[in-house]
């Protein structure tokens, strides 16, 4: 994991609240090699940048991404891009099952046949 990525994380929420996550998401991950601080990119936004600071100094996301994290974890996500595809329980819409991960940039192809896969077990 990158060393700036926890608080890039965090700095998509602290955008969020200024109604700008997609924003400060995009920027960040248009170079992720090249990750510099969030308030350079908070800046180039247009954000408040008083607000944006006070958010992220007080940690206020901190916990949500350590959920997150720890989430992904057990589903085996340590990369960007991961998608994970699961469908719910229809007796309860809180439970899923079926859980598919595919890791990494993948063609259309492994996305149908993993779609496809899901839709077949419905059947049985």
């Amino acid at each position: 994991m990158h060393n700036l990525a926890f608080k890039a994380a965090e700095a998509s929420h602290c955008a969020a609240e200024q109604g700008r996550f997609w924003e400060m998401h995009d920027r960040m991950m248009a170079d992720q090699g090249a990750l510099g601080a969030p308030e350079s990119y908070a800046e180039s936004l247009n954000l408040d940048i008083p607000q944006f600071k006070n958010c992220l100094d007080a940690d206020r996301y901190a916990e949500s991404v350590r959920r997150d994290m720890t989430q992904a974890g057990k589903l085996g996500v340590n990369g960007t891009p991961s998608f994970v595809l699961t469908r719910t329980n229809p007796e309860d819409p809180s439970k899923v099952r079926g859980i598919q991960l595919l890791k990494g940039a993948q063609p259309f192809s492994n996305f149908k046949q993993a779609l496809d896969r899901s839709l077949a077990d419905i059947g049985q």
